[in-house]
């Protein structure tokens, strides 16, 4: 079986202005108290208003409409590119003379490269890491190599350090940013504001793109996703000389810091990262990219979306494909088959092989061994249920009870048979294997394809089912992220709660109880308009409907803060932010927002 490539056209300047403008995501994380600003005139309002828009009508007209413009030929990513390289974190500067670093209760001065080794671990005291064994013993034997001779023949025992005047040092640190007056914060805003307007931003193609991660991170212990057995190695200062810049040849070269060089200078228009490095923990390579909202970033996820789309026009012979394989005579195809199922049906990762003990223990679906599924001919009134239980990407646990088809669960019966807990669920099927099979039954077809188009899927039949045209904008946010938190469930996209969750939820209760105080304030005067009215008249004939607007105005506003309480409990441990930047696809929001009489665009 082989799908053809059918194309969605008349899309192309809708669908890459979407891709264009709806990359941007706001990070999740908890509010924050704010202080009450001084109430704003009327004519404050409308000036800001008039202000605002102006300011997104300039936007518009300076828009880079890259869409529009000719494609390059294959493998041609830009033909200009120039920028001021990656931001170094500042230097390490040493301790003050009043804060020591104890061993054995004696104070011992270490040598600079150690005492600032020795801060990251002081910093972290509060966290639980810290009295982890493995993260305990690869700090100890990191932070060894970095100290003189003499201090590695004095100090040879971690319980016997004490870093509490460093920690208390740290504390007071944090203290002070916190308790910062509103001038020393607006002269630390403005600082780094000029450092995002001089290494934030690039030319690409001669036009201004804003770029991603523009700042090395800064050293530091490696923490990793949980029990991950490289937690407490030294995340290395990284220097210009680790650093390859690529730009064009025609622009002016980054100039690295003074007394430095970079490792290489590269002219590389086939790649769309600005710089790269090699990390010391896992030997992985980093970038500098574009941000989301980037041309590069915008075709790249054009191409993916289009691939989605294209898989629409034959899944249902894939399908029918994979279930008759369900029945072959070959174990292997038998297991493809199976996989297959779980990935479409459950949005599982396909999964990639790992050198052991190099990361913590994440499987996929193609990486699942027996001691991650458990079978049950009957479980809580269904049939033939299969119960997951690993972790996968990031670490993050992937739990679920999911019934399953007879000859799924007949064949994974069969996949266990003479098989220990620590065995391959799937021994005669990778990542490599699955993915060359998809791409015979479609061209570019893989199996994040199958995620991301089930995503999308997911994404449209919950907005469909969920939103009104009575609706207003709050409850609309709430179907739109009440659809959207069922893709994250679906992709398994979590994340702990904000630590300032519970704060920030007391913070809105309390709003929401004097919102309604004040509306039940406005409605006693409402019904004490209409009685004056009504009984002697008034001087002032447009009370009441001050009172009616008064009291309209009151219902919106408490309805807006419960709204947005609902969303922030429904979803305290959902991350939305994951799918909405890399698995749905913009346009089937834009189309159910469109009227029945407009086109629909789905996917």
């Amino acid at each position: 079986m082989k799908c053809g490539n059918a194309v969605h056209g008349g899309m192309f300047e809708f669908t890459s202005q979407v891709f264009s403008s709806a990359q941007t995501v706001k990070k999740e994380e908890g509010e924050h108290p704010v202080s009450k600003k001084p109430k704003r005139t009327k004519e404050e309002i409308e000036e800001a208003r008039l202000v605002k828009i102006k300011k997104k009508e300039e936007e518009e007209q300076s828009r880079w409409r890259w869409w529009e413009e000719e494609k390059y030929e294959d493998g041609v990513k830009w033909k200009f590119l120039e920028h001021k390289g990656p931001f170094f974190p500042p230097e390490y500067q040493p301790l003050p003379d009043n804060v020591n670093f104890y061993y054995g209760g004696k104070k011992v001065k270490l040598s600079p490269a150690a005492e600032e080794v020795a801060l990251y671990f002081a910093q972290m005291l509060d966290h639980e890491y810290t009295t982890k064994k493995v993260f305990r013993e690869n700090f100890f034997k990191d932070w060894r190599k970095e100290m003189t001779h003499e201090e590695r023949s004095l100090i040879k025992d971690l319980d016997k350090c004490d870093f509490g005047e460093l920690h208390a040092m740290h504390k007071a640190k944090v203290e002070a940013r916190k308790n910062m007056t509103k001038e020393e914060k607006l002269v630390l805003k403005e600082a780094n504001l000029k450092i995002v307007d001089e290494y934030g931003f690039c030319l690409l193609d001669h036009h201004k793109e804003r770029i991603g991660n523009f700042k090395i991170e800064p050293p530091g212990l490696f923490r990793g996703r949980g029990e991950h057995p490289k937690q407490g190695m030294l995340k290395k200062r990284i220097q210009p000389e680790d650093v390859i810049i690529n730009c064009s040849r025609e622009s002016s070269v980054p100039v690295p810091p003074a007394g430095h060089r970079w490792k290489e200078v590269r002219h590389d228009n086939s790649v769309t990262w600005l710089a790269s490095w090699t990390e010391n923990i896992q030997g992985s390579i980093k970038y500098i990219m574009l941000n989301a909202n980037s041309k590069l970033k915008g075709e790249k996820d054009w191409e993916k979306y289009e691939v989605a789309r294209k898989l629409k026009s034959c899944v249902d012979d894939i399908r029918n494909q994979y279930n008759q394989d369900l029945k072959s005579k070959e174990m292997g195809t038998r297991q493809r088959a199976v996989a297959l199922y779980f990935i479409d049906k459950l949005a599982l990762r396909a999964g990639n092989e790992k050198e052991e003990g190099e990361t913590a223990d994440t499987v996929g679906c193609c990486s699942l061994r027996v001691e991650h599924i458990t079978l049950h001919e009957k479980l809580e009134g269904n049939e033939c249920v299969v119960e997951f239980d690993f972790l996968g990407k990031d670490s993050i646990r992937y739990y679920n009870k999911v019934p399953v088809v007879r000859k799924v669960f007949k064949n994974l019966k069969l996949f266990l048979v003479n098989k220990q807990p620590g065995d391959d669920l799937f021994d005669r099927l990778n990542t490599a294997m699955l993915n060359k099979h998809l791409s015979s039954l479609m061209p570019g077809l893989t199996a994040k394809v199958f995620r991301t188009y089930n995503a999308s899927i997911t994404l449209q039949q919950q907005l469909k089912e969920l939103t009104n045209k009575s609706d207003n904008m709050a409850e609309k946010l709430l179907s739109y992220n009440r659809a959207n938190r069922a893709v994250a469930i679906l992709c398994n996209h979590q994340r702990a709660p904000p630590k300032t969750f519970d704060q920030s939820m007391a913070n809105l209760q309390a709003k929401i109880d004097a919102r309604k105080e004040t509306l039940a304030l406005a409605k006693t005067e409402l019904k004490q308009a209409k009685k004056e009215a009504k009984n002697k008249g008034t001087s002032d004939p447009k009370l009441v409907e001050r009172k009616k607007a008064a009291v309209k105005r009151c219902e919106e506003q408490l309805l807006k803060m419960e709204v947005q309480a609902t969303d922030r409990e429904e979803n305290k441990q959902i991350a939305l932010g994951t799918s909405k930047l890399n698995y749905l696809d913009p346009r089937i929001i834009i189309g159910s927002t469109r009227t029945q009489n407009e086109q629909q665009h789905s996917i």
